[in-house]
């Protein structure tokens, strides 16, 4: 679904801004159309809650057109020659709608955190959930995360590869946005000395190499280089985002539990990488 739509979740926070801000950067390297959601949940009681708005009784054309009116202002805002740019409102619960609309879309693009229907969004469930569930790659992007560099465009693209198939399915897209941007590819390899020490390092790197070899020749002039970390995976990628532009990992690697959606490591790097994350999954 090369050319699929990029699906942000939009509620109008600062967060959600910086997430379009991603995805417009995004969709000028490869060419794919925006869509921006904006989710909210309905009260059972109390009303609804609709971000930017004064809270109402849901439906009420009064507040309909107040929220189509903010999404209309971003999408206008965010016109850029070239690209495609629409925006949509939906009603439910934040995380199931955008699951569910990740089916169609090529990405779906997330700020940290939100207010109204994405609140909790930082290092919450929801992150958790729709990059658990979702049916294409999610980014989670975070305002002014860390010790990000300055000049992001300069940053490499990293990823963590240890073998599992979820992790060289992240390899692939890390290669590609590495090659759309024309900045380095990092791989990353976490591994633990057994009795012989750094004896096992050449087999390591070998299976790295081997995983590494179709995108070097699919990608010839992109710049790659291999690291292999004596640490564990999480805190390896966690200290690899402080100077990346993007940090990409599979949903879970080798290790996980059977059925597990999830692994620890793709959720430590929702709430502690210094950079967006990619979480990538097999559709």
């Amino acid at each position: 679904m090369r050319n699929a739509e990029i699906l942000v979740g939009y509620d109008g926070s600062t967060d959600a801004s910086v997430a379009l801000d991603w995805a417009l950067e995004e969709a000028r390297h490869s060419g794919q159309p925006v869509r921006l959601a904006y989710v909210f949940e309905w009260l059972t009681v109390a009303g609804w809650v609709g971000p930017g708005v004064a809270p109402g009784v849901w439906p009420d054309d009064t507040a309909r057109r107040q929220v189509e009116d903010l999404v209309r202002k971003a999408v206008t805002d965010a016109a850029h020659p070239g690209l495609t740019i629409t925006g949509q409102v939906y009603d439910g619960p934040p995380a199931l709608v955008l699951q569910e609309r990740s089916a169609e879309a090529g990405m779906l693009v997330l700020g940290s955190r939100g207010h109204g229907g994405f609140g909790g969004l930082l290092a919450g469930s929801t992150a958790v959930s729709v990059a658990a569930h979702a049916h294409c790659p999610v980014v989670v992007v975070r305002d002014g995360a860390g010790s990000a560099p300055t000049d992001a465009s300069a940053g490499p693209v990293a990823v963590g590869v240890d073998g599992s198939e979820p992790s060289l399915v992240a390899l692939g897209f890390a290669a590609e946005r590495a090659a759309q941007r024309q900045v380095p590819l990092r791989v990353l390899h976490a591994w633990t000395p057994g009795p012989g020490g750094a004896a096992g390092v050449p087999d390591e790197r070998a299976a790295v190499e081997q995983a590494l070899e179709p995108w070097r020749r699919t990608f010839a002039d992109l710049a790659i280089t291999v690291d292999l970390v004596p640490t564990s995976p999480a805190a390896m990628l966690i200290e690899a985002s402080r100077d990346a532009r993007l940090v990409v990992v599979g949903s879970r690697g080798r290790g996980g539990l059977a059925g597990m959606l999830l692994g620890s490591v793709s959720q430590q790097l929702i709430q502690h990488a210094n950079c967006p994350v990619a979480v990538v999954r097999e559709r």
